[in-house]
């Protein structure tokens, strides 16, 4: 049995993958740790076999006075929890990124597309990648995750923003856009298969299909039974908007599909069966 340690014991990553894992519970024994405070210092981390970071700042307006914040949760703690994995003897260490290290807002971002965080959230998860790749070694095994937008019940973020705008909205601009998103169960299914090939390396895992924004929305709307018309009125005046939030939402932003190859396909669910699908993350 694979005894897994989860810490961030209130995200929504953290409690979605405990909740997925759950379904064996004959292979895997999971447990979850806040790090809030310093008492997970004093917890002893020798009889787990994983542990898996999802503690972190995210989903917030980044000011002047809320980045360092940023830097001793998603970049010094990241190190500490690391180190104390490795001096305790756990053997695989999941570190939740993020696609934000590359700093792109629209584009295509391949094996060349040098990481250039723009905030502080990419920023301090990139500066964390670089401080614990140094504990990996022929016993202690670091994956770094950087998955894209992620989204499911109760996720929060964009996708949630999109879901309000949906709900509210009886009209929704049509771009025929591609996204990289990642549905919550596929992204769950992807760590257990990391957690059972006791992999170890850079990883980006997606849906198998780009995501239209504009699909998404509709889709969105038809699951709370309500229908919105789609146009393309608006297009010209969004396209030539040099706006951040305007980017984000209908812009191309993807990994490119020879980036995302792993030995097994982890996508559980589509687009259209990910937001019908009545099972609870």
């Amino acid at each position: 049995m694979k005894k897994i340690l989860i810490t961030g014991k209130n995200s929504y990553i953290g409690i979605s993958l405990k909740k997925w894992l759950n379904k064996w519970s004959d292979e895997y024994y999971i447990n979850t740790i806040s790090v809030r405070d310093n008492k997970w210092e004093k917890k002893d981390f020798s009889g787990y076999d994983v542990i898996f970071h999802a503690a972190g700042i995210a989903h917030r307006k980044e000011t002047k006075e809320n980045a360092p914040f940023y830097y001793k949760v998603n970049r010094d703690l990241v190190y500490e929890v690391a180190k104390k994995a490795k001096a305790d003897g756990v053997n695989q260490f999941i570190f939740l990124s993020s696609m934000s290290v590359y700093g792109v807002e629209t584009g295509v971002i391949n094996k060349d597309t040098i990481p250039m965080p723009k905030n502080n959230y990419g920023k301090s998860k990139l500066e964390a990648e670089k401080l614990i790749a140094p504990f990996q070694d022929s016993a202690f095994n670091i994956v770094v995750l950087r998955p894209p937008m992620v989204y499911g019940k109760g996720c929060k973020g964009n996708y949630n923003r999109l879901e309000k705008f949906a709900l509210k909205s009886p009209i929704f601009p049509y771009i025929k856009n591609k996204r990289s998103m990642i549905y919550i169960d596929n992204l769950c299914e992807f760590v257990k298969r990391i957690i059972d090939n006791q992999s170890k390396g850079l990883f980006l895992p997606q849906n198998n299909e780009y995501v239209c924004t504009s699909d998404m929305v509709r889709v969105i709307a038809k699951k709370h039974g309500k229908n919105i018309y789609m146009t393309k009125l608006f297009n010209p005046l969004l396209k030539v908007l040099k706006v951040s939030i305007i980017n984000k939402v209908f812009g191309n932003l993807v990994y490119e599909k020879e980036m995302l190859e792993y030995k097994e396909d982890y996508n559980v669910d589509k687009l259209e069966e990910s937001h019908y699908t009545n099972r609870e993350v």
